[in-house]
């Protein structure tokens, strides 16, 4: 045998040998439920939405995990939410429409328990939206609450002392009555968010919403997901399983496809109790000045 013949011979085994060890190693290393990081086929992104939204900035982080993958095909996002913040709802629903336009994969959304007034708003920007026929949204609204004390301050013998640079730079002050001109102020930022709101799922729905479904549900009412599916607010009813399926199907993969859920990491005792303002947790909550107590808010929540 000529000598060239059995370098070939040599590289053709060297190389077979390399492809196998690659083939190996993707696999395991591969996550559950899932195929290789190196791409071989493809899989379903899945991303949560839980809890009270006060910031978009752990669905950022999981969202560009998905954007360079490249096997990642398309992206549920599981909501169970009854809204949140209005800035960090609307980032939520930016960064859908963002990775929509930039990596061209679809996005597909499955509604748990709830996905109401902030969950829903972020819902809206998908291509597709899947809920449970017991499913609770809509809500499209905003909602502003604090408590006033001024009374229990007055039984105390407490006197609160207020230096102000204009006359509605204290409004929504818990130690006083609100004014008429301070009410009024309140319900002109309130409509117009609101109208923020309606416009998003306006567009977001566009010819899907039935006649009469944006005044039926404008007084921020709830309602199940059989009831949203009649009215155009949701495009199918079915479960997560259901949403995975849909997604595949949009992006021409076989069924059952594989999925990837990343984890976040769990937090420790300090971060449960001293978490900062983007946790879902009590501590979080008081420390972001969602509704737990004093203080005004403006937020897409029910």
């Amino acid at each position: 045998m000529k000598r060239s013949t059995v370098a070939w011979a040599v590289a053709a085994v060297a190389f077979a040998f390399l492809v196998l060890l690659v083939c190996a190693v993707a696999l395991v290393f591969a996550p559950s439920g899932g195929v290789g990081p190196l791409g071989l086929g493809g899989r379903v992104g899945v991303v949560d939405v839980e809890g009270i939204i006060l910031s978009a900035d752990r669905f950022r982080e999981t969202l560009g995990k998905f954007r360079t993958a490249s096997n990642v095909k398309a992206v549920v996002v599981r909501i169970n939410s009854p809204g949140g913040g209005v800035a960090a709802s609307q980032e939520l629903f930016s960064e859908i429409r963002r990775f929509r336009r930039e990596t061209g994969k679809p996005v597909v959304v499955s509604m748990e328990s709830v996905a109401a007034s902030g969950g829903y708003y972020t819902a809206v920007a998908a291509d597709h939206i899947v809920a449970n026929q017991g499913t609770i949204t809509g809500s499209i609204g905003v909602i502003m609450q604090w408590m006033n004390y001024g009374d229990l301050l007055e039984w105390a013998k407490i006197r609160a002392v207020t230096i102000k640079s204009g006359a509605l730079k204290d409004s929504g002050n818990p130690t006083r009555p609100i004014t008429d001109d301070e009410r009024a102020y309140f319900e002109d930022l309130i409509k117009k968010l609101r109208a923020q709101f309606v416009e998003a799922v306006a567009d977001g729905r566009k010819g899907k919403l039935k006649a009469g479904a944006m005044e039926k549900m404008a007084d921020g009412r709830v309602v199940t997901g059989e009831e949203a599916l009649a009215l155009g607010l949701v495009d199918e009813i079915g479960d997560y399983r259901d949403a995975v399926d849909r997604a595949a199907r949009m992006a021409h993969m076989s069924l059952p496809a594989n999925v990837w859920h990343p984890r976040p990491m769990r937090p420790g005792l300090l971060e449960l109790l001293f978490g900062g303002p983007s946790e879902s947790t009590f501590a979080g909550r008081l420390l972001s000045g969602a509704p737990v107590g004093g203080g005004w808010n403006v937020f897409f929540l029910w």
